[in-house]
């Protein structure tokens, strides 16, 4: 016997519309229709359905997907125990996102790896919570010149030795490097075959070298326009070749401090379907404290809520997914646009087609927005997380 969540409108292959129906059979989608908003007690009734839920007002979408989050609700992910874990994974619902890669900075390559056993074990653990797909490992194959908050003492060429060490266990889900250094073309074949999505960051990257990297299997760039070789109308770099080579999706920080607004809205018009929102937020987000850690590094708040290390180089951010859709929004983004970026283009970029989507089949991974896109009530697995809901039996 499943249960029934009817809603006013849905967000549904990249489109809002709706009237319709979802119904949630055990942890997954069994059916989405939107034929007219039938009857609830006769749809009910069709379906076998032993609950049914009645959205009175909002949209109906999957649940969010932050592929670059370092640290939130005072913990570093380089530093979580258990029991941190579990108390992430449980307080990110809050903010709409069923699903993560906790990001590692660079570090050496012994310390990523044991850091990506603690990630492993820590989802493989069985907990009605936000369901961590994995390690973002950013670093330590970056550039000096753009190293931003990381540690440019540590960073290195992606040696085969190098490599070695950070696939003998548990392997990165997504793995950052800045392709114009030694052995990068190599490295970053290697991981595409170990089935690793690279990414290109903190660089000094041309446009070439960007696309070189492409056709050597790298697929997305890490937080465009930040930390890498600026666009030029005669150099590219690296944000216009992200903007430009459709094998690329665009990790972008929509905190409107990464980014001017205006060039949100640049980002989503020149590479259509290809963004994907991140919050690259740090331990600080979710807090009230103003000092925390990144890296193992002191991190503070300015005046105005940014992370900053001590000689003020931004760390991060305390942004939410859910707010990052809202700031979007703001900027004149279609909401459907913001929408895609947080749920079915990182799904797919990462290789789940059980996320991200509202179709038979899907995870049950849902959340109920308001009219103004704050988030109401948020589903993991089919079981309901928040208590801001009206049910109806």
């Amino acid at each position: 016997m499943g249960t029934l969540v009817r809603a006013p409108r849905l967000f549904v292959d990249g489109r809002l519309t709706g009237p319709g129906v979802v119904t949630l059979e055990d942890d997954g989608i069994s059916s989405v229709s939107l034929a007219g908003a039938p009857d609830s007690d006769g749809l009910a009734a069709r379906n076998g359905a032993s609950e049914e839920i009645v959205l009175p007002d909002g949209v109906l979408t999957p649940g969010l997907i932050d592929l670059q989050i370092n640290g939130a609700f005072g913990v570093d992910f380089a530093d979580a125990r258990p029991g941190d874990w579990r108390m992430i994974r449980s307080a990110l619902l809050r903010t709409a996102v069923t699903a993560f890669a906790p990001t590692l900075i660079t570090a050496a390559p012994d310390r990523l790896a044991a850091s990506l056993v603690d990630i492993d074990d820590a989802a493989r653990e069985m907990l009605h919570g936000s369901r961590i797909l994995g390690a973002h490992v950013e670093g330590p194959f970056l550039s000096p010149d753009y190293h931003g908050a990381h540690d440019a003492s540590l960073m290195r060429d992606p040696t085969p030795d190098a490599l070695d060490v950070l696939l003998q266990g548990p392997r990165p889900l997504i793995l950052t490097l800045a392709p114009e250094r030694r052995h990068a073309l190599e490295a970053i074949a290697r991981l595409t075959a170990a089935g690793c999505l690279v990414s290109v960051g903190h660089t000094a990257a041309t446009a070439t070298q960007v696309h070189s990297a492409a056709d050597a299997g790298a697929r997305m760039v890490t937080h465009v326009f930040n930390a890498q070789r600026p666009l030029g109308h005669r150099e590219p770099g690296t944000a216009g070749a992200a903007l430009t080579d459709p094998r690329l999706t665009v990790g972008m920080i929509t905190d409107l401090r990464h980014i001017a607004g205006e060039i949100v809205a640049l980002i989503f018009r020149a590479a259509a379907g290809g963004v994907v929102l991140v919050t690259d937020a740090v331990a600080a987000m979710g807090i009230t404290s103003d000092r925390t850690v990144l890296g193992g590094a002191d991190v503070y708040l300015d005046d105005e809520g940014l992370p900053r290390r001590a000689d003020g180089t931004i760390a991060g951010s305390v942004l939410t997914l859910d707010q990052a859709v809202r700031n979007a929004v703001s900027c004149g983004v279609d909401p459907a646009q913001a929408l895609q970026a947080v749920t079915r283009t990182p799904a797919d970029l990462v290789g789940r087609a059980d996320l991200g989507r509202l179709a038979p089949g899907a995870s049950a991974d849902l959340v109920w927005w308001s009219d103004d896109w704050e988030v109401r009530d948020v589903w993991v697995g089919g079981v309901r997380a928040l208590d801001a809901a009206t049910r109806s039996a």
